[in-house]
């Protein structure tokens, strides 16, 4: 049992196939659960970075690891060659013509294991096995189906949730990520990096047809 909804979630986000994006509101969205190791965590802290919410239900996690694993390092190269407890720690990549002493906004991939299915007499035994399955990145626990509730859930498909450096919802992606995927992501992210300066956002992000 505990392989089964553990398994995957050492590094998160995702391959499968193309679903869509959705444009963001404006207000701010605030969403906040715990990791594995009981700490709290909340996007709203997160203000001034951009915030990509990786999350898949049991069957979309082993999927996710490797293009987690990748954003990560396309915007933190040197953790490509430190040890897992070093690679969140390691700087973002700049960004080019940015203002000299401004702060260059991070991208923060925050994995979220969605296990709705797991009832609550289990919850410590899932805790438990994330901690031992990742004991140096944190995995945000979704045992209440916040994820689901607040941008969809598509399954057995890894789901991405991009929040912009104001704290708006900005776009919902899912499916299948190659490599041309990953960098068009990539581009729209610093798209979005680059507006803490330049200030009102503008569309970078358009509707994506299915493919």
């Amino acid at each position: 049992m505990k392989k089964n909804f553990t398994i995957g979630w050492v590094m998160a986000v995702a391959v499968g196939i193309t679903v869509g994006v959705a444009e963001a509101a404006d207000a701010p969205v605030a969403i906040s659960m715990e990791d594995q190791f009981r700490n709290r965590h909340d996007t709203a802290t997160m203000r001034g970075d951009v915030v990509v919410l990786v999350y898949a239900e049991r069957t979309g996690a082993v999927a996710g690891r490797e293009l987690g694993r990748k954003l990560h390092v396309r915007f933190h190269p040197t953790a490509e060659n430190v040890p897992p407890a070093e690679s969140a720690k390691q700087p973002v990549i700049g960004l080019a013509g940015w203002p000299q002493g401004a702060k260059v906004p991070d991208v923060r991939v925050m994995p979220v294991a969605c296990l709705a299915e797991i009832p609550s007499p289990f919850h410590m035994l899932a805790r438990s096995q994330f901690r031992s399955d990742s004991p140096h990145l944190p995995v945000w626990m979704d045992f209440g189906g916040v994820m689901k509730k607040s941008f969809g859930l598509v399954a057995g498909v890894p789901n991405i949730a991009v929040i912009d450096t104001a704290g708006r919802l900005y776009a919902v992606e899912n499916g299948r990520f190659d490599d041309r995927r990953i960098e068009e992501l990539a581009a729209r992210i610093d798209g979005l990096r680059r507006q803490a300066v330049a200030g009102p956002r503008t569309s970078l992000l358009p509707a994506v047809q299915p493919r």
